[in-house]
């Protein structure tokens, strides 16, 4: 409604500055035709098919004011009425009548200034009362069309009729049609009281995007609208299908605001098995600036829980933005005096900062965090997510990197990382992680030309690397206990490598490190009389190791072609080898390593190292001349592609990769060769399938204490390898929209804010006070009917199988043999169906399964979902609106799982 009177006010002035001033405006694209005013005989003059500016005849001005006006050039001039050209047309004709002062558009009449546009089937504007009409026009049948259509920008108006009085700006509008944020009006009167004031009676407003068949909305006699601040009702009823309801309210408040404003957040009500009756997600919305904001919000329960969230997003164009959750619960379970009371104090800390690649090209900073309570995903009141019942882990990483331009050029990161475990609930932090490298240094290298040859090619590179670990407990989490076991140390490395090409078809490289390790902690190991054990005593202070190694490789590369017949489906196989020979030589460092006695008699002593158990590892005590051997393989086939129009192959891969790797120990007085490990890898589908196989083959024999012994398997009676262990896995992510079942590609947009997989497996997330999200992916494209029989049922397929061999010591057992599915299918454009479940072939018995259900009611959903087995056995029902303005008219019902207490 504000639109639309507005800019009536615009085009008011327009045709006042045309008419009753001697003024002139523009057709489209044609020139001036000015009315002809020299005809007394008839006060009526017609133009058919001409789009003119008319201007007032000349025997109606008595006097022309620019002869008895002085020009007084102190005076300042006049800001002219108009401040851009205005278009008018009409198809049929315009009609100047000179009796009544009245200037008429019909048919398809159009009038434009700046960025308004009017249409309608027949505007008319009386110069002298100043008002202007405008409405629709019969056709030939006698039914009205071309109703007025008022544009501005995005924003539309469509009433049956207008009219306006500039002198008092009063206005009033029939069957008005617009759009306030998320609602959409129908008002049988508008009555524009000022600038800012407008009353509509007999309204209708709704979500709905069929105004004129809404599947629900609300009735009110009257409102009053502040465009830009608020909405407010009298007795508003709700009416579904068109059918009223019993519900309603005797007023309603809407805010109503084009840019973000602070304000309460109304909360959901309910109960819940273990924690009473609860009032969910109730709080306060700041909108801080442009720039940033902050949602908090608040939940209790009528048995004493109560948690606390904030959640701020921040954005800088071109440079940065990012996202900070923070998540504190104080949960009780059951009652005080009960042989189950437990009560917890759970909190959850995530933050998401990313830099725009453009906002400095020499430096960037990125975090995501992820960190807290190890069990706050599965005892949460407020989220229901079994993907993160079953994630085991918690991770996060805060980067920065920088890079010093030069020559040679350095480049620095200092990172800090997190790892918890949320079953043993131990924590690996590293607070921070310093490294700086300096770029690759040939100091016998030309300054122009190739670097070609062993002596030319030389070159050495410096880094090192700073690092405060810590390895605790959740409990000891920034208390005194993590900081007394904190580790430092720094690595210094400088690695001298060149290689060279032999006999033009094998690559050489070799090369050697310097290593030096610098520690602020070492330990010492001695026996304690008292508790009878040895015990590793920290000591506190500088100290140092330093390493060298040296290391050769050659290699080469085999390429081989298997061609077969042009007019075959398969056309050729393509087979590349890279096999591989590697030296390294390592040498003992005993000056480091010391004894003690393991028992109260001190004869009997042991040899260690001070720097056992430090962030880079100890120096080594045993020499090293190790022998490495590779071989890695690929396959690719040329197939017909009978889609290409000119008849080219298209090449098909078949195994990504197929490696055997093993290496020989010529120091080593037993047991020199290292078991084989075999992996292996391919896609299938167009990449949709990815397989991948590996195996660990031992050529050795075991005793018969299942230990390894100086004996070929082969010599003892066995094969050449003893398979010891091996593993298969299969990940299969596909649907209908895929390239390959004809439709196109899309992301899966899947959010992890919860602790979650980024997969499906195991559905999606639910917030418990906000289920407007539907839970099969995103189903909120609307797309044309097909018809009531269709064929194509949009779905979606993960498919992900495990298996797990293990024959290190004769168990001869399948560890692991587990297969997960999850779908959903669209049996019709409104109803939807899903299922998450997997069977486990070593317990024999079905894995977590859950059903869901989903219909589509346009403006509304409502969705079941059910997990009928298992130790997550739930169920939850839910219909609601999906509009976020009305997000509290809503009915759920739900039984959630069991917390999870460990």
């Amino acid at each position: 409604m504000r639109t639309n009177i507005f800019n009536i006010v615009f085009i008011l002035f327009t045709f006042s500055a045309i008419f009753s001033q001697k003024s002139t405006a523009q057709e489209f694209n044609k020139k001036y035709v000015p009315v002809n005013s020299s005809t007394p005989k008839d006060s009526v003059a017609t133009t058919k098919n001409a789009t003119a500016t008319t201007s007032v005849p000349k025997n109606e001005a008595k006097k022309d004011p620019k002869k008895d006006v002085k020009t007084d050039t102190l005076t300042p001039k006049e800001k002219p009425l108009l401040e851009d050209m205005v278009y008018r047309k009409a198809k049929d004709y315009e009609k100047l009548d000179l009796k009544k002062k009245e200037i008429t558009l019909y048919n398809e009449a159009e009038v434009k200034y700046q960025d308004f546009e009017l249409t309608a089937g027949k505007i008319v504007f009386n110069y002298e009362t100043n008002e202007i009409s405008a409405g629709g026009i019969k056709d030939s049948v006698g039914n009205m069309h071309q109703f007025p259509v008022f544009k501005q920008g995005e924003q539309i108006v469509e009433p049956d009729s207008i009219r306006f009085n500039s002198k008092t700006k009063k206005a009033l509008v029939w069957k008005s049609r617009t759009s306030q944020g998320e609602f959409r009006i129908k008002s049988e009167l508008t009555k524009k009281e000022n600038d800012s004031v407008y009353f509509m009676k007999d309204v209708i407003f709704t979500t709905a995007k069929d105004l004129d068949d809404p599947e629900y909305y609300f009735k009110t006699r009257k409102i009053k609208l502040v465009p830009g601040k608020k909405v407010i009702t009298g007795v508003t009823n709700m009416v579904i299908a068109d059918v009223p309801t019993p519900l309603g309210l005797p007023f309603a408040f809407f805010p109503m605001s084009e840019k973000a404003e602070s304000g309460f957040i109304f909360p959901s009500f309910g109960d819940t098995n273990q924690q009473g009756y609860y009032i969910q997600n109730g709080g306060y919305y700041f909108a801080i600036s442009d720039k940033v904001d902050l949602n908090v919000l608040g939940d209790y329960y009528t048995n004493g829980s109560w948690g606390l969230r904030l959640n701020s997003s921040y954005a800088q164009r071109y440079k940065y933005n990012g996202r900070v959750l923070v998540r504190y619960e104080n949960n009780i379970f059951s009652e005080k005096g009960l042989p189950d009371y437990s009560s917890s104090k759970m909190y959850n800390i995530q933050w998401n900062h990313n830099q725009d690649s453009k906002a400095n090209p020499s430096s960037r900073f990125s975090a995501s965090v992820n960190l807290g309570s190890s069990q706050y995903f599965r005892q949460t009141n407020n989220t229901y997510n079994v993907g993160a019942s079953m994630n085991n882990t918690m991770s996060s990483s805060i980067s920065y990197q920088r890079t010093f331009e030069g020559v040679p050029q350095v480049n620095m990161s200092l990172t800090a990382t997190h790892s918890q475990s949320t079953n043993t609930k131990e924590i690996n932090m590293t607070l921070p992680t310093l490294q700086v490298n300096v770029d690759r240094v040939f100091p016998f290298a030309p300054k122009f030309g190739a670097k070609k040859g062993l002596i030319k090619n030389l070159n050495l590179t410096y880094s090192v690397r700073g690092e405060n670990r810590v390895r605790t407990h959740e409990d000891f989490f920034f208390k005194r206990e993590m900081f007394d076991s904190l580790n430092t140390g720094f690595q210094h490395s400088i690695p001298i490598s060149t290689n060279f090409k032999l006999f033009k078809y094998f690559s050489v490289t070799a090369g050697g490190a310097f290593n030096e390790v610098w520690y602020f902690n070492t330990i010492k190991k001695e026996y304690n009389p008292e508790k009878n054990k040895v015990e590793d005593i920290r000591v506190n202070g500088f100290d140092s190791y330093r390493t060298y190694n040296f290391n050769a490789s050659i290699g080469t590369t085999i390429y081989g072609t298997f061609n077969f017949s042009k007019d075959a489906k398969l056309q050729a196989i393509r087979h590349v080898m890279r096999p591989s020979v590697g030296y390294s030589y390592t040498p003992s460092f005993e000056k480091y390593y010391d004894t003690y006695a393991i028992d109260a008699t001190g004869q009997t002593m042991q040899e260690y190292t001070r720097f056992q158990g430090g962030i880079f590892g100890a120096p080594g005590k045993t020499m090293s001349n190790m022998m490495n051997f590779g071989l890695s393989n690929t396959f690719e086939a040329k197939v017909r592609d009978d889609e290409n129009e000119k008849g080219e192959a298209k090449k098909v891969m078949l195994l990504n990769s197929l490696n055997f790797s093993t290496s020989y120990n010529m120091s080593a007085d037993s047991l020199k060769w290292s078991p084989m490990r075999v992996s292996a890898g391919t896609s299938l589908f167009k990449e949709k399938m990815q397989i991948n196989f590996g195996a660990t083959l031992d050529p050795y024999a075991l005793d018969n204490n299942n230990r390894r012994i100086d004996t070929y398997n082969i010599n003892n009676g066995g094969s050449l390898f003893r398979l010891t262990s091996a593993n298969v896995t299969v990940n299969w992510s596909m649907s209908s929209q895929d390239a390959m079942f004809g439709g196109a590609a899309k992301d899966n947009q899947n959010s992890v804010d919860n602790g979650g997989r980024p997969d499906d497996l195991f559905g999606r997330s639910m917030e418990l006070g906000d289920n407007r999200k539907s839970m099969l992916g995103n189903q909120d494209e609307e797309r044309d009917f097909e018809g009531f029989f269709n064929a194509k049922l949009p779905w979606d397929l993960t498919f992900a199988y495990s298996l797990t061999y293990n024959n290190s010591s004769r168990q001869n057992e399948i560890v692991n043999n587990s297969v997960m599915v999850s779908g959903n299918v669209e049996l019709t454009p409104k109803w939807r169906v899903g299922v998450s479940t997997g069977y486990d072939f070593v317990q024999q018995g079905v894995t977590f399964t859950q059903l869901r259900f989903e219909r589509d009611l346009m403006s509304w959903r409502m969705d079941f979902s059910w997990v009928p087995i298992g130790p997550y056995q739930s169920w939850g029902f839910f219909i609601g609106i999906r509009s976020s303005m009305l997000s509290d008219i809503k009915w759920e019902k739900r039984k959630a799982p069991d917390k999870i207490y460990r």
